[in-house]
Formats: structure tokens, C-alpha cells, sequence
């Protein structure tokens, strides 16, 4: 056996209370184990302790945890070790890709530099032994022209880019346990596909292992030997594969399974994790949409590029978005989707005038919201309001929610005075799953998916008829985006919204949109009814995003 955990703990201390310390349990006295040459899958949704588990394995944990139990790496108590054996062991023995590749490479050394160091470090290599290595690197993950990159820095690089460099760094000394924390979450769905059939190929080419971390059962369906299922620091449920998509005997698991969005299913709403382990059923009543709703937005040829200085006088121009046309009928959804640089958020940033449009026609009930004076934009803004991917950037973390959800109601001139403002401001929390007990307090006391609420009411405080969501749920785990997603179909049944939808998960665009847009290089190659373009796509590039979105375990006639 490779790795073995076994009655594993991992407490946090958090200050004292009356004299006594404070302790917050993460991790609950788990056991499993990754059997050499295989891949074994942590899931679970945030907040379960997967990362935390994971980071206990060579303690990259805060100097407030505290673990007991035992973790025995080739019969070794990784526990009982030193620091000084625990530095010899990460990155030779042991690797990690995470999550973010920009926060993990350093922004003032190159990529060679950077895969260079561990070569010289635990291998002794020479700078000129480990430079013509880390071009074979670069050249075994899949990077174009791989020796001129050596001196790129990871700035210069896309996000697949970085995450196949944060791959080669791991891979550098040859290591016998990978551990991958949610190394394609952040990556559209083309990308994410190129990532995991690396992983599971390099897997195989270097005979490692792979604990791979996800919260999503689609990924983890396609690349994982075994799976392990954790909740609240505790496992529920751990068997292979195939008995988990086929047979699931936890009901967390099965609950995990059902809130996914499907592209094989379309239901009215998507099952909440709560409500179906007690045995709730989703509401499934929908409201028609009227096909022949007045058109509230329209968007001709819309434009928009952006400058740069080439040499002493020249300047080159970058089309992000090139004669972009639709029509947004009130009450409906429009999917925007494409892969990392197709121009969607620019296109949707370039309809608020967040970027100033650089040619083309945004009409808003048959008005030019390009041509308009700051005077009559500042009135129409009240009508268009967006919601970011990022709910932790997208708030201020110095303003409470009730100074969040007030400010733009006094900058409007809505309400009477700050305490019908304040009011406002709690049917609205009400309204998102929140009560007014939210009202004193700050950002950070909240979840990503509970400030996520809280940005969306934000945008209702004004009453808007659009809201353009761009990648509003990318960054939610499965069950808290299950959540967000049946409440902006209730919102819509509700006030009539009109949405558009920017995203890069096709499962998602189906369920809540009526009409998909499909962006490439800031080109619109595709537009139709949305079940219709799903079912049957025209061009390749559909195609091709539709083949890459994750099914999870496709084994004996199972299609996940």
C-alpha cells in the first residue's frame, strides 16, 4: 500500500474562550487508502475537509492545526516525521498541483526557473542538465515550443497553460503520489478535458499515483479508480467507481449525484442535497414562457477592441468582440458560452459600457444605450445590473451587508429614508434565502454561495429588468450552485428578468437558458433554441464543447 490514513483528526485552534482554548474539528477520524499505480478520488462539498486532508498528508496546514492518527506513506508515520524529512519528501516523493496555478507559480521567475529549482534541489542536477529537462517537460505536458516558453513568465501564459506548468512542476523528480486539489475547477470545459486526459495518461506513463480532490462527481466519475465521499470532516460513504454511479448506499451521495445539471435531462428544478436526503421533493411547476414576449434588449453588430503599443509610434488592435448581434425577449434567458478568451464576459462587460464599445448598437426598448449622456446612463444602469463570478472580490469586505444593500438604493434615491431602506433591504435578503439577522454583518462571516445571495440582492435593491451573470455560479460548489440556480428561476417567475447567462459549464446553460449564443475568438459561431442546438449543434467547435463536458462514469450501458 502506497498511502494509508487511518483514524485520522485534524483540529484548528481558534483562540480562548474563559480560560480554555477553542478548537474547530475539520477533519473527524477518517480512514482510507491509495493502493500503488491507482487514482482515488476525495468528494465532497466545501467545507467537508477533502483539502484539509489532503494538506495534512505533508502538513502544508496553518501552525493552529492540530492532527492525530496515523499516515503511513510506504509503512513510513508521515506523523511522527521531522520537518527536515518532510521537506526531502514533497515534491520527490510526494507532489502537489492546486487549484489556482497564479497563486502557486511565482509571478518574478520564469517558468524554467521554476521547474528548474526542485531538479537541482532533490536531484542535483546542473542548471544545464535541468534546463534541457524542464524542456522535456514542458514538452511532455502538451506546451507549444517549448523551449522558447522556458524563459516566459506565468503571466505571459493562459490559465491551461499555467495549470500544465504547475503539472510539470510536480511531475519534475518523479514522484510517487500526485495529490491534484481541484486542479481543473477554474478551467472551461475544453481545457478541463486537456488537464484530465494529461493527468490520467502522465499517470500511467510515470506508474503514480493520484489523489485527485473535486467537488464534482462528473470529473471525478471519468478519472478515479476509487472513490471516497466526506461530509462535515467525516466519510460517508468509499467504494470503487463504478459502485458509487451505479449503486450509491450513502444517501449524501446520492443527493451529490441528483444535483448535478444534466445535459441528458432538463428538469423544472434541480434537486437541493437537503431536501432530498429527508426525502423531499423538488418543486416541479415551472411557468410557461410567452415565445412572443416583447423584445427588451437587442444587441446589432456590437463591437470591441482593445490597443496596444507596438513599437515607437504603431499601435495593434485585439478584436475581442466582432459584430455580435441578438435579441433578449423579457422574461427569458440567453446562454452565452464559449471557452477562456472567446470574448463572452468582454461582450457582456461591453453591454453594461463597463468597456466602452468600440462599434455596433446595444438597444434597450428601442434606445441606443451607447449613445446615451452620462445623465440619462446613470438612470438606465437602475435597469442593468450584473452579477460577477467571484462573489468574495464583488463585495466590499469593509461595508456590512446592510451598508452593501443600501448604498446603491441612496445613490438611486429609493426609499423614503434609511430606515425603509433598511426594510428593502431585508425582504430583498429574505427573498435570496437570507434573513435580517445578515443585515450587521461583514462578507467574510459568510459562504461563497451565501454572498453570492447577497450580490444578487444587491442587484434587485434597484429593481433592474436585465441582469447579465457572468460565470455566476462557476465558482460555487454542486449543491450551493443547485441552490443559486433554482433561485434565479424563481426571481425570474417572480419579477419578470430577463438574463444573460455567461458561462462555460454546458449543463448549466441548459437548464436555466432559452437560448444559447456560442462565442469563439469574439466571433459569434452559433445561435439557437437551446434544446435544439444541444440536441442538434451545426458547427464543430459546438460540437467539440458539447464532447468535452464531463458524464461522470460511463461503465456497462451507465451513462452518469
Amino acid at each position: 500500500m502506497l498511502l494509508s490514513i487511518q483514524d485520522l483528526h485534524v483540529a484548528f485552534r481558534m483562540g480562548k474562550l474563559h480560560g480554555e482554548v477553542q478548537r474547530q474539528q475539520a477533519v473527524k477520524g477518517i480512514s482510507f487508502d491509495v493502493p500503488e499505480n491507482s487514482t482515488v478520488a476525495l468528494v465532497g462539498e466545501s467545507g467537508s475537509g477533502k483539502s484539509v486532508t489532503a494538506m495534512s498528508i505533508l502538513n502544508l496546514l496553518p501552525d493552529n492545526a492540530e492532527r492525530s492518527g496515523r499516515i503511513l506513506f510506504q509503512g513510513r508515520d508521515l506523523l511522527q516525521s521531522a520537518p527536515r524529512e518532510l521537506q526531502a519528501l514533497r515534491g520527490r516523493e510526494i507532489a502537489c498541483v492546486f487549484q489556482d496555478p497564479m497563486s502557486s507559480l511565482n509571478p518574478v521567475f520564469t517558468v524554467g526557473d521554476q521547474i528548474m529549482e526542485p531538479l537541482m534541489l532533490h536531484l542535483g542536477m546542473s542548471r544545464k542538465q535541468a534546463l534541457a529537462r524542464a524542456e522535456e517537460l514542458l514538452h511532455e505536458v502538451g506546451i507549444p515550443d517549448p523551449k522558447r516558453r522556458l524563459g516566459s513568465y506565468p503571466h505571459e501564459m493562459s490559465g491551461g497553460q499555467q495549470q500544465r506548468v504547475m503539472i510539470a512542476l510536480a511531475l519534475s523528480c518523479g514522484p510517487k503520489l500526485l495529490i491534484a486539489d481541484e486542479p481543473t475547477t477554474a478551467l472551461d470545459v475544453t481545457i478541463q478535458r486537456q488537464v484530465m486526459e494529461l493527468l490520467a495518461k502522465l499517470k500511467e506513463a510515470h506508474r503514480m499515483s493520484l489523489l485527485f480532490i473535486s467537488h464534482d462527481l462528473g470529473v471525478v466519475g471519468e478519472i478515479a479508480d476509487h472513490v471516497v465521499v466526506m461530509r462535515h470532516g467525516q466519510i460517508r460513504e468509499q467504494a470503487p467507481v463504478a459502485q458509487i454511479f451505479q449503486s450509491p448506499q450513502d444517501a449524501y451521495t446520492r443527493a451529490l449525484l441528483a444535483c448535478r445539471p444534466s445535459l441528458q435531462d432538463n428538469p423544472a428544478r434541480l434537486t437541493v442535497i437537503d431536501d432530498h436526503i429527508a426525502g423531499r421533493a423538488a418543486r416541479q411547476a415551472v411557468s410557461t414562457k410567452d415565445p412572443d414576449a416583447p423584445v427588451i434588449l437587442e444587441a446589432r453588430g456590437l463591437r470591441k477592441s482593445f490597443f496596444f503599443r507596438e513599437g515607437l509610434f504603431g499601435r495593434r488592435e485585439f478584436q475581442a468582440v466582432k459584430d455580435v448581434s441578438f435579441r433578449l425577449r423579457k422574461g427569458h434567458t440567453l446562454g452565452v458560452v464559449g471557452e477562456s478568451g472567446s470574448g463572452k464576459t468582454t461582450m457582456g462587460l461591453t453591454l453594461l459600457r463597463l468597456h466602452e464599445p468600440t462599434g455596433g448598437e446595444v438597444l434597450f426598448e428601442g434606445r441606443d444605450l451607447l449613445k446615451m449622456g452620462a445623465s440619462d446612463w446613470q438612470q438606465m444602469r437602475r435597469r442593468i445590473q450584473v452579477v460577477f463570478q467571484n462573489p468574495y472580490a464583488s463585495l466590499n469586505p469593509r461595508f456590512t451587508i446592510a451598508q452593501t444593500l443600501v448604498e446603491p438604493m441612496e445613490i438611486h434615491d429609493i426609499g423614503a429614508d434609511h430606515e425603509e431602506r433598511l426594510e428593502i433591504a431585508a425582504g430583498l435578503l429574505k427573498k435570496v434565502g437570507l434573513d435580517e439577522s445578515a443585515l450587521p454583518k461583514y462578507p467574510h462571516e459568510f459562504s461563497g454561495g451565501q454572498r453570492q445571495r447577497i450580490a444578487i440582492a444587491r442587484c434587485l435593491t434597484l429593481k433592474p429588468e436585465v441582469l447579465v451573470l457572468d460565470e455566476a455560479v462557476s465558482a460555487l460548489d454542486v449543491s450551493v450552485q443547485a441552490q443559486v440556480l433554482n433561485l434565479l428561476k424563481d426571481l425570474q417567475d417572480e419579477f419578470g428578468l430577463s438574463y444573460i447567462f455567461i458561462s462555460h459549464d454546458l449543463a448549466v446553460v441548459r437548464f436555466i437558458s432559452d437560448e444559447v449564443l456560442v462565442m469563439q475568438h469574439g466571433d459569434v459561431v452559433e445561435q439557437a433554441e437551446t434544446s435544439q442546438l444541444l440536441a442538434a449543434p451545426k458547427q464543430d467547435y459546438t460540437r467539440r464543447l458539447l464532447g468535452a463536458v464531463p458524464r461522470g462514469y460511463q461503465g456497462a450501458g451507465q451513462s452518469a
